[in-house]
């Protein structure tokens, strides 16, 4: 597999020109996170990045994982010194409070770093990721002794974390767990069986903070039944340190697609006396406080896209510089088939996706940061909570498809070597796969946009989304970087968007608003990172009068006219769908599939 160098100038220049990270900065009392330590930080995460985790990711997938009869699982050569380095530099700590060992820096730029990591490695990446959501469940919802206990060990890295919903039974409808919780002085037994736990298990750290979602014995049915309790590995000493094991141990290891090494469990709890757990939040509010780890968790699974389609892009222009085949137009004697058209349009595909959806994702992680912002309003906070609410699903969904698609074309540039696994761009497209189902499957995340989003605050979100659109929009003038055409394709496919917004907000029936779902989802996604392209372009296309000769600049302008040219005019197949209504999706009786 090629090596993985990250696009630190593409991260800077959608950080700081389209997300709006100066702004972030200040709204956020984080003026600390100056240009030189943002630039230093990217560059040595980078270093990290491609010099200790990459390097495994290939050897990863091809040894995978043991577990062995003491319940143990043995990780692949390198992946436990890669997490030292990892803990050493203190990168779980970015965004995360000074309180507890947190560096105190904004959501937004702790997202770049880990786009890295994802892209270098998506294995050992989910390790970083549950880690960061468990912070977060428990920062929001513990009590201050828990936070005192527990937040440290995980925000240094010693510690890992897990988040435990999913159950053999109970898949996606959650109010269908069985898990339980009895309660015992001031902590619960808990007991039962959770599947598909990323890293449940492993010896890269000195514990494991299980997240578990269980039913006390009083419990409702249904998801307003559902608490959260923190069950760690080793309980704690006195001191604070890893003591006895507790009563929970995986059992197996799933064999997957993808994603060779990093171990998906399944997990027993309580197999003796039942292990110690303590509650995090109120009684029966479990799901509410486990949302606030996957709603981030959700954004950045998007951002997994975002990675894994980079790393794909970079594998293919490698091996389409390199491979000679074919004489191709222009040519009188065979050369690298990057020169043949139709490779051209492959690659210009993958990477024009690709940055459109780091635009999308920095976009939304940074709502996250001003729903937050200290310097606002609660108006104003409100506002940025329901952007951040409209885009989740958004970056959740699109990123992760269009991953399969750049993932794809990548086996495809490299041909019939592309289907071997020596080349590695069949693992880069079996890793990718997982990423529309988990934290919450792609057509949940449209249901999700259509009846949360849209029709419950009766598209007052995304009203005010595309007014700023709008006024954005009026700011650009046609120049020798963006056209008049493009600039009224863009302007354009706002106007359907509104549209199609209007006939699922008319519309009754649920039934037809969740079969048109994904449409409106993927309409919606390829309208704003037509946008985002467009300003891009024009930002990109201001650099060049300064600085005629930069290859960054005329690269980005070129790749967003291609996106503006070629893949935004995606959304009218999607608004042509949603116009036509889902009669013909749904008429069919059951009997005739």
């Amino acid at each position: 597999m090629t090596d993985y160098t990250a696009p630190i100038q593409d991260m800077t220049f959608v950080l700081n020109e389209l997300s709006g990270l100066p702004e972030v900065i200040a709204r956020t009392d984080c003026q600390d996170a100056s240009p030189d330590l943002v630039n230093a930080i990217l560059e040595e995460a980078g270093k990290l990045a491609s010099e200790v985790i990459a390097p495994l990711n290939r050897s990863g997938d091809q040894t995978g994982l043991t577990l062995t009869e003491q319940h143990d699982v043995i990780a692949p050569d390198g992946f436990k010194q890669a997490w030292q380095a990892y803990a050493k530099g203190g990168w779980g700590s970015l965004q995360f409070d000074p309180e507890y060992g947190g560096q105190g820096l904004p959501f937004a730029l702790a997202i770049p770093v880990q786009e890295m990591w994802h892209a270098a490695n998506m294995s050992w990446g989910l390790c970083p990721l549950l880690t960061q959501g468990a912070v977060e469940a428990i920062s929001v919802n513990a009590s201050e002794s828990l936070k005192a206990r527990y937040l440290p060990g995980l925000i240094s890295g010693q510690w890992s974390g897990t988040m435990n919903l999913t159950e053999p039974q109970a898949g996606s409808d959650l109010a269908a767990i069985t898990a339980k919780a009895v309660p015992e002085g001031d902590h619960y037994r808990i007991s039962g069986q959770k599947i598909f736990i990323t890293w449940g298990e492993h010896s890269m750290a000195e514990n494991i903070i299980h997240l578990v979602l269980a039913r006390l014995p009083d419990a409702p049915a249904g998801v307003k039944g559902i608490s959260l309790f923190l069950v760690p590995k080793f309980l704690l000493n006195d001191d604070g340190s890893p003591g006895q094991r507790n009563d929970c141990r995986a059992i197996s290891l799933e064999h997957k697609l993808g994603i060779h090494a990093s171990p998906t469990c399944v997990m027993s709890y309580g197999d003796n006396d039942g292990a110690i757990g303590y509650l995090i939040g109120e009684e029966h509010r479990g799901l509410a406080c486990m949302f606030t780890m996957m709603n981030n968790a959700r954004l950045t699974v998007g951002l997994q896209g975002v990675s894994v389609a980079d790393r794909a892009y970079q594998q293919a222009r490698l091996y389409a510089r390199d491979r000679v085949q074919g004489i191709t137009p222009g040519l009188k004697t065979p050369g690298p088939i990057i020169h043949h058209p139709d490779v051209r349009r492959m690659l210009m595909t993958m990477r024009s996706l690709t940055e459109a959806a780091r635009a999308l994702a920095y976009l939304g992680c940074r709502e996250v940061d001003m729903a937050e912002a200290s310097q606002l309003t609660d108006g104003e906070k409100m506002r940025h909570k329901r952007r951040q609410a409209l885009l989740t699903p958004l970056v959740k969904a699109w990123c992760t498809e269009i991953a399969q698609e750049v993932t794809s074309l990548n086996v495809q540039i490299h041909g019939g070597m592309g289907f071997i696994e020596e080349t590695g761009a069949a693992q880069l497209y079996r890793d990718a796969r997982i990423l529309p189902i988990y934290e919450g499957t792609n057509g949940i995340q449209a249901m999700d946009l259509i009846g949360r989003k849209l029709v419950f605050d009766k598209g007052l979100g995304l009203s005010e989304l595309l007014d700023d659109v709008d006024a954005s929009l009026a700011e650009m003038h046609s120049s020798d970087q963006v056209s008049a055409a493009q600039l009224k394709r863009v302007n354009d496919s706002v106007l359907t968007l509104r549209t199609c917004s209007r006939i699922l907000l008319n519309c009754e029936d649920s039934s037809i608003q969740n079969a048109l779902a994904m449409d409106y989802l993927m309409m919606m996604s390829y309208v704003i990172t037509g946008w985002q392209m467009l300003k891009a372009a024009d930002i990109a296309g201001r650099h060049l009068t300064e600085n005629p000769e930069s290859d960054f600049y005329q690269a980005k302008t070129r790749t967003c006219r291609f996106y503006l040219d070629q893949v935004l005019p995606r959304y009218l197949t999607h608004a042509e769908i949603i116009n036509n209504g889902a009669n013909s999706t749904l008429e069919m009786d059951i009997a005739l599939f």
